[in-house]
């Protein structure tokens, strides 16, 4: 009888596992839990000694054995579908992973510091100090669903922001110090030519070489023009974060301002998507 019981409980812990959506690891993690939970697994210690007392001769009792595996099963089964241990596992995961986001910010920050002139380090400094008082105002009292969502998503904005400022810098750093003189002379010296070149093949080299180095210079302007629209942005973002600091600070979350810093995050994300296929096209190119 204890054998179709155990049987039973464990298929429908099994139909609960494949109910989950592929890679639902939030799920799997709660069945986890549930499963290591120290109620549930102090129970089940018990119940194993004492079908050990009730054995011959320090044998385990087959029947008590399978009892206490009914009984934890059962209870690992409850917790795992108790919305309170629910409730409690979402916040315990949510709270280790809003410290794990604060950490990133962090190390981030650490990295992209070196790559700052001193006007953008104040940047990077200034949005540091929105990340510390917006952690403060999580820590100062027990978050609530929202509270919750609004710091993690806040934090990924200045994840965001950190990625961009760095990769901003580097580009910055990169074209600062690329010199399109020579270039522009070249094309002045190749065009005056033209006027005196009689032969056509020398005529359509000289021609070439003036489009190829007039491409080189285009790029160069339509990358500053996509720096300047990108340090912009960056000032967005920044107010963005510095508002929402204030009003997680006095407690004034919602889910309207939930949707908006969702909507932010992920703008900032394709913008940083964007430019890292840039990057990679960059280094393909060289």
């Amino acid at each position: 009888m204890y054998f179709w019981i155990v049987r039973h409980i464990l298929l429908k812990g099994v139909c609960l596992c494949n109910n989950m959506k592929k890679g639902d690891n939030m799920k799997f993690k709660l069945l986890v839990n549930a499963l290591t939970n120290y109620r549930n697994v102090g129970v089940f210690i018990i119940l194993i000694s004492l079908s050990f007392y009730f054995g011959d001769s320090g044998q385990i009792n087959f029947n008590a054995f399978l009892v206490s595996l009914v009984v934890y099963t059962g209870l690992s089964l409850q917790s795992f579908t108790s919305k309170k241990f629910q409730d409690k596992f979402i916040h315990k995961s949510k709270k280790k992973h809003i410290k794990n986001l604060n950490r990133k910010c962090i190390n981030l920050a650490d990295e992209t510091k070196r790559y700052t002139n001193t006007a953008y380090y104040k940047k990077l400094y200034s949005i540091m100090e929105d990340r510390t008082e917006i952690m403060k105002a999580y820590y100062s009292d027990d978050p609530n669903y929202l509270k919750e969502r609004i710091t993690e998503q806040t934090l990924n904005l200045v994840i965001t922001y950190i990625k961009l400022l760095k990769s901003f810098c580097k580009r910055s750093r990169e074209i600062s110090l690329t010199d399109v003189s020579p270039v522009m002379d070249r094309i002045s010296q190749n065009t005056r030519k033209l006027n005196f070149v009689k032969d056509q093949r020398v005529y359509q080299d000289l021609k070439n070489t003036i489009e190829m180095d007039e491409k080189i210079i285009t790029r160069h302007k339509e990358e500053k023009q996509d720096l300047e629209r990108m340090d912009t942005k960056l000032d967005y973002i920044k107010s963005t974060v510095n508002m929402f600091k204030h009003q997680i600070g006095h407690s004034m979350e919602s889910q309207e301002m939930l949707e908006k810093i969702e909507t932010a995050v992920n703008e900032a994300t394709a913008l940083g998507n964007v430019l890292e296929e840039r990057e990679k096209m960059r280094a393909k190119l060289y």
